[in-house]
């Protein structure tokens, strides 16, 4: 059976889930803007529509959802809040915080959101014991995209180590290719810094550093050594990579042009919209050094508070299809990512996705599972952002890696 024809029947059983009301409507501000990702947000619009919910698109390009929390930002001072937003960790919680958001505890109760969602993602999709936003899936940061036909050219094996990954990225460059694909955005460079953290000092420093925010941690020798590798990574990094979109980063290894791409699991997206199959074209492996350890975060839709009955059964209609079995299924094969929910099959997923589900259980039942620093599920919005500054500074050649873990301890200290 065709993707399409699955997306098609998927839709349709959607529909039949769904309360048909005449003139129902969401406005949904959100950043899925690329190949893959708009394919994926298409099979949620395609199932409201199919159940009568119109989908009014509200697409923010960029800043990996920075410039869509400042476009949201602007609606909501103007008093017109989008029906819908996908949003991120503890931004949920701080617009829960400012009483924004609608309680979704009807729909959560009667499809038995707690007992499928894990108690991770709960921390975040609830607020003083009432649900507040639908998760649609679990991403995880800390993966490596490769390009099959490369490794077998260049003689590669999987790196299972950070020396390992360097002597490829030297193979890959000695042979004219890019070693490294990368945007130079201040997101991308925190989503690569996150694992170099990890891969440093382990679950115990990145807990300690980038959750609790522990001055000593921040900036001790380990810290520096994540800076240090930083530094290496960037020695094979193209000359344009600056502002260069991840979606163009993963083009390049899709293309033949790169090995290498560190980025989340959405990447995987971008290859199968462009035809590609996960273990023949592209492979994915843990950045070496983080294997066991999963950085996760997950995209979710927040329900603003609005007045109209119609606005409000259609809010409830769109929670109802995203935490749908069907729909986790459907999406999450094309975006590339996992089911939101723990109860969800893996059988039509591909070999990525399969040890990505595997993997995140893993991760959960051992303690191993932790909250993205790059995508808001590590800390604070104004702490992330204070380290993104510094992260992408010295990832520019502003400080070399001793500099940047002091500025590091005082940039979160004023942030926090």
């Amino acid at each position: 059976m065709t993707m399409l024809k699955k997306l098609h029947m998927t839709a349709a059983v959607l529909a039949l889930s769904t309360t048909t009301v005449a003139a129902q409507e969401v406005e949904v501000l959100h950043w899925w803007t690329s190949g893959g990702e708009a394919a994926a947000v298409g099979t949620l619009r395609d199932a409201l529509s199919e159940g009568g919910v119109g989908w009014v698109d509200m697409p923010v390009a960029g800043g990996g959802g920075s410039d869509a929390m400042t476009v949201l930002r602007a609606r909501v001072t103007a008093g017109d809040p989008p029906t819908a937003v996908q949003m991120l960790g503890f931004s949920i919680q701080d617009w829960a915080a400012e009483g924004a958001l609608a309680n979704l505890n009807d729909i959560a109760a009667e499809q038995g959101w707690a007992e499928v969602v894990p108690d991770a993602l709960q921390q975040f999709s609830t607020y003083d014991g009432n649900w507040v936003a639908a998760p649609v899936n679990v991403h995880s940061t800390n993966w490596v995209w490769a390009n099959t036909a490369l490794m077998e050219e260049l003689g590669l094996e999987q790196p299972g180590s950070w020396d390992e990954f360097v002597a490829a990225m030297e193979a890959a460059e000695e042979a004219g290719y890019t070693a490294l694909a990368h945007g130079g955005q201040a997101w991308q460079d925190a989503t690569v810094f996150e694992s170099m953290v990890m891969g440093v000092g382990g679950p115990e420093f990145y807990e300690a550093s980038m959750v609790e925010l522990d001055p000593e941690a921040l900036g001790s020798d380990m810290m520096v050594e994540a800076f240090e590798r930083m530094e290496t990574l960037r020695g094979f990094v193209d000359d344009n990579f600056s502002g260069r979109d991840w979606n163009l980063a993963s083009a390049m290894v899709i293309n033949g042009d790169a090995l290498f791409q560190i980025m989340g699991d959405w990447a995987k997206g971008e290859f199968v919209n462009a035809g590609q199959t996960a273990g023949e074209e592209f492979t994915c492996f843990r950045v070496p050094g983080t294997q066991g350890t999963v950085l996760f975060n997950s995209d979710q839709f927040a329900m603003f508070n609005v007045s109209d009955p119609a606005a409000q059964e259609a809010q409830a209609a769109m929670a109802s299809a995203v935490m749908s079995p069907e729909f986790q299924i459907t999406f999450n094969l094309v975006k590339g990512s996992v089911p939101a929910r723990t109860d969800v099959s893996a059988d039509q997923f591909d070999m990525c996705g399969q040890m990505g589900m595997e993997q995140l259980a893993e991760a959960a039942a051992s303690g191993g599972l932790f909250g993205s620093m790059a995508h808001g599920h590590a800390n604070t919005p104004s702490v992330q952002n204070a380290m993104y500054d510094v992260i992408t500074a010295h990832f520019n050649g502003e400080y070399d890696a001793e500099t940047a873990a002091a500025e590091l301890v005082t940039a979160v200290e004023i942030a926090q």
